[in-house]
Formats: structure tokens, sequence, C-alpha cells
């Protein structure tokens, strides 16, 4: 079964492919803000080059660059690149992709094997009359340069993509920055060029690989915030110009700065030329600010339960007395539901994060100071909101977990403290300001409520004198 990967072009039956979009959706969150760090070495060198046989007359073949935009799916969110060959000789027109992986032994071993961190792709080639169809049916934009090539240089590039081909080749271990459809294309053009793109973007630009992945989810919000959460200070560090085109608009941007040895009348071409917009849709729409929108989603509920509170006076000593919620009917379900929500977000992003250092070779996953805000043991909560949503009244506490609870919360807040500490005063390389600032403080606030009102102080044991 072939799927389209965030850069990938070809689905199944659309029956199958809302299943599988549904499943990749969810595994966005896990799999793909998973981002390797071992940068890729140099291009295997190719045994034996006089073993293809290249067209007889190289003056009719004839590459071009396609370039996709972003689409309005998880896996579309950074675009797409692929190489179109039309070969006069041969009468033939083959766009060569290499956005494609396979969904073997369905989505949870799919899944799981991509939380690991293999994660095979592999070439994929067809007409450009379909590739086209299914990017108009994708309503994404695409564009299309004729690369200007020597006939010795479309030799190393046709060599290299006829090596591809072969069996042995057609897989390779895709990484999101730096071995993906468009960094394939980015490094074949260079072997043909003998070094001429690196050498042409060889500075360093002011953005991080966090820049990149923020804005490019900003149709996705969920997926965006998700990722933010859960990558780590690896990908903290700026970004050189020639690993940022593993983007495709900034791939196509690049090359457009490269000249060609390519001449007409005595004056060097560009490296692309001929742009054409083969088809023209508008981008996706940009969300609700993630942040903003976690931060309205956990201050506006609490603004509303602090206003709430009250003293309720214990039965069993007439002076004492502990806080409650007035109108418990209403302010507990709305406890639960902020709780539900909470539990969830930060439970499942303890999970991944401490379950990264175990099962995962992803690095960026690993040494996480977010893990001071998000709990695994915070799913455990789950049971605690339901009470709360389904009875509107407080956890009864009994004598053996009342110190557990409070050491638990009060480990909580001082992890939250702490990151505050670790965040506004800079103290890690890891970029948790917007974190900071728009989740902590209802994240705070919250725990220490659920605190006061969520739950029932054991009353104490009789005592016989």
């Amino acid at each position: 079964m072939i799927f389209p990967s965030q850069t990938g072009t070809y689905a199944p039956c659309w029956s199958r492919r809302r299943v599988y979009a549904a499943c990749l959706s969810v595994l966005a969150i896990i799999a793909l803000t998973v981002l390797p760090f071992n940068k890729i070495s140099a291009l295997e060198p190719i045994e034996s080059p006089d073993q293809y046989s290249l067209p007889t007359d190289m003056d009719g073949v004839h590459f071009y660059l396609i370039t996709v935009d972003v689409g309005n799916k998880v896996w579309d969110n950074f675009g797409h690149t692929a190489l179109r060959v039309i070969d006069e000789n041969t009468n033939t027109d083959i766009v060569f992709n290499w956005g494609l992986f396979r969904i073997n032994g369905g989505p949870v071993s799919f899944s799981y094997n991509f939380f690991k961190g293999i994660m095979n792709y592999e070439l994929g080639m067809q007409s450009s009359s379909q590739e086209f169809a299914i990017y108009r049916s994708q309503a994404r934009s695409v564009w299309q340069d004729k690369i200007n090539l020597t006939n010795p240089q479309k030799e190393i590039l046709y060599r290299r993509l006829l090596w591809n081909k072969q069996a042995q080749n057609v897989v390779y271990p895709y990484q999101y920055f730096f071995d993906n459809c468009t960094t394939r294309v980015r490094d074949y053009l260079d072997e043909a060029l003998s070094g001429r793109i690196a050498s042409v973007n060889d500075g360093v630009t002011y953005s991080t690989f966090r820049d990149q992945v923020k804005a490019h989810y900003e149709s996705v919000a969920v997926i965006g915030f998700s990722l933010d959460v859960l990558m780590n200070s690896n990908i903290d560090r700026p970004v050189s110009e020639w690993e940022e085109m593993f983007l495709p608009l900034k791939l196509r941007e690049s090359l457009y700065r490269v000249e060609s040895d390519v001449a007409e009348n005595g004056v060097r071409n560009k490296l692309l030329s001929d742009p054409q917009e083969v088809m023209l849709f508008a981008p996706p729409k940009v969300a609700t600010d993630p942040y903003q929108a976690a931060s309205i989603v956990l201050l506006a509920p609490l603004l509303l339960l602090l206003l709430m509170l009250k003293k309720i006076p214990m039965s069993y000593y007439a002076t004492h007395s502990r806080i409650g919620l007035k109108l418990p009917g209403i302010n507990f379900r709305l406890l639960g539901l902020l709780g539900i929500v909470t539990a969830l977000f930060s439970g499942i992003y303890g999970i991944l994060m401490l379950g990264s250092w175990f099962v995962s070779e992803h690095l960026d996953l690993h040494h996480n100071i977010n893990l001071l805000l998000f709990w695994p043991t915070d799913l455990l909560g789950l049971f605690v909101a339901m009470r709360w949503l389904l009875f509107c009244k407080p956890w009864p506490m009994t004598h053996n977990s009342t110190p557990f609870l409070n050491y638990y919360m009060m480990a909580h807040l001082l992890g939250m403290i702490t990151y505050a500490v670790v965040t506004f005063m800079q103290l890690v390389d890891q970029s948790t300001r917007d974190i900071g600032v728009n989740v902590l403080p209802g994240f705070a606030l919250f725990t220490l409520l659920i605190w006061l009102v969520g739950f029932e102080a054991a009353k104490p044991k009789n005592n016989f004198f």
C-alpha cells in the first residue's frame, strides 16, 4: 500500500485514503514531529557508471524542477519537490517523486515503526499528466522551471536517476530536514554541477528549524502547537542556507541564484529559467494562533471558577472549613471538562517525550525541558475529572492518599516554578517562551485550583481517650 507523506503524492482508493488520512493526522503529533538530527553524508558513489545506458542524443533530454505549494493536510504542510524528465528520443514524459512510503502491517505497526525512527521512503515514477492530476485534486499550486544543464551535466544527472531506479536503491531512510523529496533533487543537481549549489549557498540564515516548523503548520493549529511542545533544543540552532533548501519553495528560490554553464549570445543563463505556473490555488488559511487559544481556553474558565469560590464549613468541627465552589452542578462540570483537556494533553505529551528515551532513535524528543510541565502521570487525572463532570463533587480522599496528593501537587508546582525560572532567565538553549507566556500561567493556576477545591479531605479518625 502506497500513501503520500507530507511531501508525497500517490494514494490508494478514496475510502481507504480517508481511513489512513485520519490515522496519519493523529500520528502527526506522534510521528511527524520527530526530526532526526543525523546529518546525511555525501551521495553514495555510483559503481560502474558505464553500465547505465544513456540516450543517444542528450540535446533531446530536458529536465524541469517541479515545485508544489503547501497543502491543507498534515503531511502537505512543507510542500513538495519533484523532477520532470522529458526525453524526445523515446517520446517519454516522466516525473520522479521521492515522497512515497508504504503502509505495511496496518496503521498500528506503521505508527510504532515511525515513532521508533524507522521511516523508509521510496522513489516513485509516473507520467506528468497523472502527477499534475493529483496536485489538482489536492488544490495545490504547482510551478515548473526549466533546468539549464550542459550535456555532460545532463549525463551525470540522468545516470544518477537510472541508479536510483535500481531495486536496491529505490528505498531510502527518510529524514525530514536532511533527506527528503526536496533534498534529493538538491543533492542530485549539486552533484551534476560539481558542488556549485553548495558553494553559492554556504551562509547561515536568521531562522531556526523550530521557526520553519511553526510557520509551516500555521494552518493546523493543534499540530503546530504539539510540535513546539515535543521538540527539544536540537532544532533551535540557526539553519544554514544549504539546510534551508529542505523546503521546496526555498530550493526554487535558491536555485534561481545559481548560474548555469549554458550560455546564449555569450551570456550565461541562470540554472532555472522559463518559469511556468502549471496550476494556481489559494494557499491554506492560517488557523487561530494556538498559543492565544491555549491561553484563553485555560484562563477564561479559571477566572470564572475563581469567582465561584466559597468557604464550606466542615460538620465535624464547628470552626473548621474548606474551600469549595458555588453552584457545584455547573462549576464542577466546567472543572471536569477543563480537567479532561489538560489531563489528555499533558499526559500524552509527557508519555511521548519520556517514552522516546527508551524506544525511539529520534534525538529531538530527548532531554526536553517541557517535561517539567507535562507529566505522563497526569493522564490519570482523567478519572478524577470524569468524577467532577458526572457527580459534581470533589474526589474523596483517604488518610493514605492525602499525603500522596499533597506531595504530587507540590512537586508539580515546583516543576512549574523551575520552568518559569529557566524560561525567563534563558538558562536553557531550548525555545520555551511561547509556552511559558501562554500556557504556564493558566496551567499553574489550574493546578492550584484543583488542589484547593477538587479533593475532599478525609474525615479525622475517632479518638478514644
